[in-house]
């Protein structure tokens, strides 16, 4: 049997393998550079775009674009070249040889859906196509049929109960507060304690601050009084300055539990998972209170539930060895069952139906 090519593309990172690998064949950043200068002035070596890595070592002279926005696609072309760089230089295979199967939020509006069957199907020539919810990959990773994910990216925080492997979508919570915005917040706390970081460069320089020094505190309070020097964190620049940081690590993601700070309606993270649930038959409730999935913050988050449940609920937080990969992982799983033959779009199913065939194999 010919294995597929699985596509898990996020809004901050893509990774990318063939189905029963062991792990990901490449993780890139799903960012493209265009160069600011016309094509006809270019010089030798030069190109029009960078991908991924490339276009980050080189962000000083390129325009960024990061390919998905909160589910959206912000650039259809810049996506093809995504993934034709993927096929060219990290598989180094040609599309038509593989199906696919590609992860999509449960919340990516169904045109994305269909647009991308188009473009595998016309443009990359595939012999079949998949598109599995991410949520569901990510609780089969987990070896668990029930349960509620809770997925917080770089665009947006959803939460999406899952009962024995079936999604229900009537009760999908979404806050548009996730790792973008708090990188976007730290730069802001950083400015007004001093520290100016306002270009594309800096704003690497302050993502990467949060990835390695931010945190949730499992109480706010205790750590606003705390002494300055108990919380504060030290960061080599490149040019081997060193900053010093402190409250604003744990400021930051805050807004996750307090969206108002950055102008955001609430509901709050753990609010959401509570709507998910609470929308959901009254028999479901106890399994999905006893399998929340998700990867950080579970001591915070654990708290926060607890005070606005009966005490005879209990809440249990599953969190998954590597979450960057967990969906991959479902998807490495569902692609190499016997019985997923069935499931494929087939190139004959799309030239009988369109794109919208979707709606009766995928769903």
């Amino acid at each position: 049997d010919v294995l597929a090519v699985i596509f898990d593309n996020g809004s901050g990172l893509s990774n990318v393998a063939i189905a029963g690998d062991s792990g990901p064949r490449s993780v890139f950043t799903a960012i493209v550079g265009h160069s600011k200068v016309k094509a006809t002035m270019l010089g030798a070596g030069q190109k029009e775009c960078y991908i991924g890595g490339e276009g980050q070592s080189k962000r000083g002279v390129l325009s960024l674009n990061h390919l998905i926005d909160r589910v959206i696609v912000t650039c259809w072309d810049d996506m093809e070249r995504i993934w034709r760089h993927i096929y060219d230089y990290e598989l180094r295979m040609k599309a038509s040889e593989r199906p696919v199967l590609l992860t999509e939020a449960l919340l990516s509006p169904l045109q994305k859906w269909e647009k991308v069957t188009v473009l595998m199907f016309q443009g990359f020539v595939v012999p079949a196509v998949y598109i599995a919810v991410q949520a569901i990959l990510t609780l089969s990773a987990s070896a668990h049929i029930t349960g509620i994910v809770m997925d917080s990216w770089d665009g947006v925080t959803h939460t999406v109960p899952i009962y024995e492997g079936y999604c229900l979508p009537h009760a999908v919570s979404r806050l548009d507060v996730a790792g973008r915005d708090i990188t976007e917040y730290l730069m802001k706390l950083l400015l007004e304690s001093g520290h100016t970081f306002v270009s594309t460069t800096e704003r690497e320089i302050v993502r990467d601050i949060k990835e390695n020094l931010c945190y949730v505190a499992s109480d706010p309070i205790q750590e606003m009084i705390a002494k300055p020097e108990e919380i504060m964190k030290e960061y080599r620049l490149r040019d081997n300055n060193i900053i010093q940081i402190g409250n604003q690590l744990f400021h930051a993601p805050e807004t996750l539990f307090v969206p108002a700070n950055i102008g955001v309606e609430p509901p709050a993270v753990h609010k959401i998972i509570f709507n998910s649930i609470m929308k959901c038959d009254f028999d479901m409730r106890r399994n999905l209170y006893g399998n929340i999935l998700l990867s950080d913050f579970k001591e915070r988050l654990l708290k926060e539930l607890q005070t606005g449940v009966p005490n005879t609920t209990r809440v249990k937080i599953i969190s998954p060895q590597d979450q960057r990969y967990s969906m991959w992982v479902g998807a490495s799983i569902l692609a190499s069952l016997r019985m997923f033959r069935n499931m494929w779009v087939t190139r004959d199913d799309y030239n009988e139906v369109g794109p919208t065939v979707l709606q009766r194999k995928c769903f």
